[in-house]
């Protein structure tokens, strides 16, 4: 699962050209081929076809998954948050409720907290890397934030700079980020125990980057909030603890 979404973000991430259709359009032959039970060869892809079967993967979540990379090389902007919900949802969330899917968590309340924790994450993502976004003349803030908060878009991805303002709509973006990590827990609670740390794990290590984000005064264009490692192990002794408890 990991290898062909890892190639799918990679095929698009490389992508050259004006018309990104023939780089989306592969990788849906690719997916088709795999739920057809004859994949084409390539590792990841042979690979994957044994899992979705194995686990009733159904397709609409890889596929899914590909639709959101297709809106990045679109390079959509997103009105507001419930329009870059669905684009999380679609490349976070759908990993976060097939990985819960491998683990063997079925039941609907249960995948929907895995796809709160894919979005969160997402989010997250999204609050750490503004700069480096703008500087590749992209914007994922909901523009109705950046308006409320006197922000030109096109001034901004033009020169690229922190202000107060910015750091407005990023403190939000990562509030609506910190509600999706706590109502994860309760999703986390129903996995098989031995999943639980690993998840909790992450959970807790990527909801810190937000906190190292706020650190710095919510700039997220001069520098980018890294997790020190020392903070990352201190992390996973809580994650244990709590899952223990």
């Amino acid at each position: 699962l990991y290898a062909f979404c890892r190639e799918a973000d990679d095929a698009i991430d490389d992508f050259q050209g004006d018309d990104p259709t023939p780089a989306v359009d592969a990788l849906y032959a690719r997916l088709k081929c795999i739920y057809a039970g004859h994949p084409q060869p390539i590792a990841a892809d042979r690979a994957l076809t044994e899992v979705v079967q194995r686990y009733g993967i159904p397709y609409t979540l890889p596929a899914a998954l590909i639709e959101g990379f297709e809106w990045d090389v679109d390079e959509r902007r997103y009105p507001n948050m419930s329009a870059l919900y669905g684009y999380a949802a679609r490349v976070a969330g759908t990993v976060g409720v097939m990985m819960a899917m491998l683990m063997g968590a079925r039941a609907p309340e249960v995948l929907a907290r895995a796809c709160d924790l894919g979005v969160a994450m997402q989010l997250t993502n999204i609050a750490r890397d503004v700069g480096e976004a703008a500087r590749a003349g992209r914007i994922y803030l909901p523009l109705d934030l950046l308006s409320a908060a006197n922000v030109d878009v096109d001034a901004f991805l033009s020169k690229p700079a922190f202000s107060p303002a910015l750091g407005e709509v990023v403190a939000e973006v990562l509030d609506t980020a910190d509600g999706l990590y706590q109502r994860a827990v309760a999703g986390i609670d129903q996995l098989p125990a031995g999943c639980r740390p690993g998840i909790e794990a992450a959970r807790r290590i990527y909801s810190e980057i937000g906190t190292v984000v706020r650190a710095n005064g919510f700039d997220s264009v001069s520098q980018r909030a890294v997790v020190l490692r020392s903070r990352k192990i201190a992390l996973l002794a809580q994650a244990a603890a709590s899952v223990v408890r």
